[in-house]
């Protein structure tokens, strides 16, 4: 089994215990336990989560460890010099050194992400770039894996890059599996961004709301605004000025912004050719889909695939 370590600070947030769930489930679905996880923290004992309750956690020592995990909290604060020392000394044998969220802080400032690409919580991304310049942030990233260096975005984030690692270990089907038993909509790859165009749009009724995910649903379809109104139960005129209202675009903006989202996404996981994605995204033809890459991102979708497959790191089956 491969002893998998997760480091907690004080008050670390709750939410990151879900990373650890995922590779339980890889436990549970693989035809033998493949992890072997530990709950760690600088001298070991208790240790209070964000919510106040505790946690009981054995000391990072000397043992070896295949990856070791490194949680964030809410407020970045220096790390204590046995905590940097202790994954320093760690760095040297393991296969895998990792943070969720702002534990990208915690291997910054022990300098184990010196050169290397990373990402964090988009609220603190500027902030990691600008505390520690040797650090290459990108930030509008879910996950980064720069060789045995693993860093994440937000605490859901941690999920994301737990069956990126799960994929690594295991292979794409058995991460696939975990991602279903979880109920995840969708597994998103590493290089998909933080935000999310529903998010963004975030409109305030629910016959709106029904609209949107109707939409997102229903991308490959024409989904003119007659079809959204009828969604809704509105006519089209009350359906586009509530829309227009609610959401601060007009219709046909909003589906071109769900359609981009999600026609990258398919580019970044890099086995469709573009017209099939532009196809099943609703876009019809590659022009079509190139005009509105470059007003929502600036680069067609040729550049942002390159990109996607520079950065790719090769897919090793234990």
């Amino acid at each position: 089994m491969r002893r998998t370590g997760f480091v907690v600070v004080p008050s670390f947030q709750v939410m990151s215990f879900a990373a650890l769930t995922a590779f339980e489930c890889a436990n549970l679905l693989s035809d033998r336990p493949f992890y072997d996880l530990h709950m760690l923290s600088e001298t070991g004992g208790p240790v209070r989560t964000s919510l106040g309750m505790t946690v009981d956690t054995a000391p990072v020592s000397s043992e070896r460890y295949d990856t070791l995990i490194v949680s964030g909290e809410f407020i970045v604060r220096p790390t204590s010099a046995g905590l940097l020392r202790r994954l320093q000394e760690a760095s040297g044998t393991v296969r895998r050194m990792a943070s969720i969220c702002t534990g990208a802080f915690v291997l910054a400032e022990a300098g184990l992400l010196d050169g290397r690409r990373a990402t964090t919580h988009w609220a603190y991304a500027r902030t990691l770039q600008t505390s520690y310049p040797r650090v290459r942030v990108e930030m509008d990233r879910i996950f980064i894996a720069d060789g045995g260096t693993w860093t994440s975005a937000g605490m859901s984030a941690g999920v994301d890059l737990a069956l990126g690692m799960i994929e690594e270990d295991l292979g794409r089907d058995l991460a696939r599996r975990v991602a279903k038993q979880l109920v995840l909509y969708h597994r998103r790859s590493g290089g998909q961004s933080q935000h999310s165009a529903l998010l963004e749009l975030e409109p305030k009724s629910d016959r709106i709301q029904r609209a949107l995910t109707y939409a997102k649903e229903h991308l490959a379809e024409t989904l003119s605004v007659a079809d959204l109104a009828r969604v809704a139960c509105l006519s089209v005129r009350q359906f586009t000025r509530s829309f227009t209202a609610e959401t601060g675009q007009p219709p046909a903006k909003a589906i071109e912004m769900l359609r981009t989202e999600a026609a990258r996404a398919m580019l970044e996981d890099g086995s469709h050719p573009i017209e099939a994605v532009a196809d099943a995204t609703g876009f019809a033809d590659r022009e079509r889909m190139r005009r509105a890459f470059l007003r929502a991102f600036g680069q067609p979708p040729q550049a942002i695939r390159r990109h996607s497959q520079d950065q790719a790191q090769p897919l090793r089956i234990a």
